[in-house]
């Protein structure tokens, strides 16, 4: 079975802009934390969509994984990097699906809803139960702190893959670049 050199470049496309989501996600949840005045109410409005948003590509980006085999680790990589990027990879898989479905059931069980612009409104997930709320916000909360932790790492190895080792890693994740082959004319 060949190996492939890059990922699928659905893949990239998910990834990147996923990383996008995920950076101002929680930089928007850090705001609604830190704020009781009117901003609350504007960054939970957009908290809301962009976590299901996050939550639905996380889905479609694990599909492709499972679909799509990613490009293997170098050779020479200690036995050590190759466990923690695997497992960094499916902590990160786990978060993105846990994080979004865990918001939603925390305001399930505080009997608020998750509207969706102007006139699309989820299903409570769970009943009514301000204990369960409780209990929710607080792992919603300390799993923000690890998805934190863990895209700080993810990117501090990517970055080291391509400054420092410069070993292919990084580029296999970027947009491809097309090379253009030059221009034969007769004559």
């Amino acid at each position: 079975m060949n190996t492939p050199t890059t990922f699928h470049p659905l893949a990239r496309l998910l990834h990147w802009a996923m990383a996008g989501m995920i950076v101002a996600m929680l930089f928007i949840g850090a705001g609604m934390v830190a704020t009781v005045s009117e901003r609350h109410s504007g960054l939970l409005a957009i908290h809301k969509p962009l976590g299901i948003a996050i939550l639905l590509l996380a889905i479609a980006r694990l599909a492709l994984r499972l679909r799509h085999r990613p490009p293997s680790l170098p050779a020479d990589l200690p036995l050590w990097q190759r466990l923690a990027a695997t497992a960094s990879h499916w902590l990160l898989y786990a978060l993105m699906l846990a994080l979004p479905l865990l918001g939603w059931g925390m305001l399930s069980a505080g009997g608020y809803p998750v509207i969706l612009g102007d006139t699309m409104r989820l299903p409570a997930i769970l009943p009514e139960n301000a204990l369960l709320f409780a209990w929710l916000r607080e792992a919603h909360r300390y799993l923000a702190w690890l998805l934190f932790l863990t895209f700080v790492a993810h990117m501090s190895a990517g970055l080291y893959h391509g400054l420092v080792r410069r070993d292919g890693v990084l580029a296999s994740m970027l947009p491809s670049r097309r090379r253009r082959e030059p221009v034969v004319t007769d004559g």
